[in-house]
């Protein structure tokens, strides 16, 4: 694992300005509501030192039993009432941060969803958006997204009382109140240097949690349920999460260690800070100095004025310690993802472009593709036109390219040398060419409806899983031709609910599993529903049974009437129907034809296919 960064994103400063400008945004009352806290708090802080003064000059002061049972019981009024409204104000506050934390996530979510795919699927940023992720769940009683500004209104609240309770205590001797403010500076620097060292090290923590929740999350999914019980994974995966949770727990007691002796310090510094204090009063009264009704003022002023330097010095470490989280949020949220510049016209905004209900040629202009640390391209020099209207086959073994290829056609990767382009025409005979990394990827992904050979069941219904919308979105009646022409109707006309079923049964009282088959024609009917210029159709048949897939071909020439298409198979039987077909090998385009051509020319082609159809012979004979 490499090495996490020192400096943190931004400031403790920076952060704090961040997350009140968030509150007074999304949850303005919480704020206000916060803001109140303050003086009452304040307020019932001095109350607290007063009060047994008050009793202590009561008794003392020759006054009646009902005059000070009057005044004391008036002050224990206001006190109760001012409890109510604290309780009060602490549950609202607490139910309207939520709004604000959700509404952060939210943020964080749509980030994720938006951000570019060749990001997004790197280690470093799914461990970076786990610790994002993590600010906005509560753990161990903290939340630090809603948290920060707690903070910040409880180190308000000490400043103050700092200043109002040092007041008192400066009558005392200035000495004491010099001794009372300095000491704490000890554990300040103990608490610090532990932060630190906590931050440098958050990424083992981060790693181990997400590993944690992938075991635990895999040992839940029906799809892993049947390998555990049939291959007899369940010890090893219990084994497995118990040696996690074992260096988790190693980490977690250097952790509390490391915290454990921060503080042992300013257990010393206290008892010298207090004892010299106490030992003071105790010295005035028996001189004289000082009344009872005085002693009892003064002592609890200097115990909670030391408590209120205390707090201050743990609000600052507090926020500081919050804000180390929330750079980890905001730099997530924040990290760059430039959308593309486009064709701008004079106003500086992108201007689409009309393909007059045609798809476009897409060029591959000498384009290369390394993934990040890699040594060698996995795609190198690839020159490839895919013209208007034409079926592109695609065929090679696995790990010859293709599904890069795929990934940097449907613009979720960049290329690492070389420039993807778009020609279309503009009307009439004009025509113009785009580079794609100056089209908004928005703009550019409506170029495309994709059959992926690795799918995903998600907990919609079936009319919103086609398409890719709100039920009362969706056209239904063009989803069920979807449906029909991708081979499904028959299952859809055997559930209870129609195109309304829910998908996932983990989370949908009445849902149903598809298998693998079934989840690819749902894929299908999906790319179908959208209706793109260009169809791409990655191992479609994989998980087909030979009737459905002989269905889907036949259909093939339906789905591609008018668009452009990308095939990519293994079964290179099924490529016959292409106009155009390239063997990959290597990350290199290493032969391109017809099926016919392809045959004659003998070559890696010829001879795959010729493998492959002696087992569909021999298959066959059986």
């Amino acid at each position: 694992m490499g090495k996490e960064k020192k400096k943190p994103y931004t400031t403790t400063w920076n952060n704090i300005c961040w997350s009140i400008r968030g509150q007074l945004k999304y949850s303005r009352v919480a704020l206000f509501m916060q803001i109140l806290f303050i003086p009452l708090n304040v307020g019932l802080a001095w109350t607290g030192i007063y009060l047994p003064s008050l009793v202590v000059a009561e008794v003392t002061g020759g006054a009646g039993f009902s005059h000070a049972a009057y005044t004391v019981g008036i002050w224990m009024f206001a006190i109760l009432c001012a409890t109510l409204i604290w309780n009060v104000l602490d549950y609202y506050v607490h139910t309207l941060d939520q709004i604000y934390t959700c509404k952060v996530r939210d943020m964080l979510y749509e980030k994720a969803m938006g951000l570019f795919y060749q990001c997004y699927e790197k280690k470093k940023m799914g461990d970076l958006f786990w610790r994002a992720e993590r600010t906005t769940l509560r753990w161990n009683g903290e939340e630090p997204v809603a948290d920060m500004t707690w903070h910040v209104r409880k180190f308000l609240e000490s400043v103050i009382c700092y200043a109002l309770f040092g007041t008192v205590v400066s009558f005392v001797s200035p000495w004491i109140l010099l001794l009372l403010t300095l000491a704490p500076a000890v554990n300040w620097f103990c608490v610090r240097a532990y932060q630190k060292w906590e931050y440098a090290n958050r990424g083992k923590w981060g790693e181990l949690d997400r590993k944690l929740y992938y075991v635990q999350r895999k040992t839940e999914e029906f799809t892993s349920a049947k390998d555990i019980r049939v291959y007899g994974m369940a010890g090893w995966m219990r084994q497995m999460y118990k040696l996690l949770c074992e260096e988790h727990s190693v980490w977690d007691k250097k952790r509390l260690w490391k915290s454990y002796f921060s503080r042992i310090a300013d257990l010393f510094v206290i008892l010298l800070r207090d004892g010299a204090a106490y030992a003071l009063l105790i010295s005035m009264v028996r001189k004289g100095e000082i009344s009872a009704e005085q002693f009892v003022l003064y002592f609890a002023a200097i115990s909670s004025f030391a408590t209120w330097i205390g707090n201050i010095l743990d609000g600052w470490n507090k926020m500081r310690g919050t804000s180390l989280l929330l750079c980890d949020l905001r730099e997530y949220l924040e990290y760059p993802d430039p959308e593309g510049a486009g064709s701008m016209d004079g106003a500086g905004k992108f201007t689409p472009f009309d393909l007059k209900g045609r798809a476009p040629d897409i060029i591959f202009d000498h384009v290369s593709f390394r993934y990040e640390g890699a040594k060698n391209d996995v795609l190198h020099d690839i020159c490839l036109t895919l013209h208007s209207g034409e079926k592109l086959a695609i065929v090679g073994v696995n790990g010859a390219g293709k599904s890069t290829l795929v990934k940097l056609l449907c613009g979720l990767y960049e290329p690492t040398d070389g420039k993807i382009r778009i020609v279309y025409a503009d009307g009439g005979d004009n025509r113009k060419t785009i580079s794609v990394c100056h089209i908004p990827r928005r703009e550019y992904y409506k170029l495309f409806s994709v059959v992926f050979q690795k799918v995903n069941q998600m907990f919609f219904s079936i009319a919103e899983t086609v398409s890719g919308c709100g039920e009362d979105e969706c056209d239904i009646m063009r989803a069920k031709e979807c449906i029909k022409r991708a081979g499904l109707s028959q299952k859809l006309d055997l559930l209870p609910d129609g195109i309304h079923t829910k998908l996932d049964k983990q989370v949908n009282e009445g849902g149903i599993e598809l298998s693998g088959g079934e989840m690819q024609k749902l894929m299908l009917a999906r790319a179908l529903y959208k209706d793109a210029p260009v169809l791409i159709l990655d191992e479609p048949t994989a998980a087909l049974d030979p009737i459905a897939e002989s269905r889907i071909y036949e259909e093939y020439q339906n789905m591609t009437r008018g668009k452009s298409s990308l095939f990519i198979s293994h079964r290179l039987a099924s490529t016959r129907f292409c106009d155009r077909i390239l063997y990959m090998e290597g990350g290199k385009i290493m032969e391109e034809g017809t099926h016919d051509s392809l045959l004659a020319a003998g070559g890696e082609y010829a001879k795959l296919y010729e493998i492959q159809s002696c087992w569909y012979q021999e298959k066959g004979e059986e």
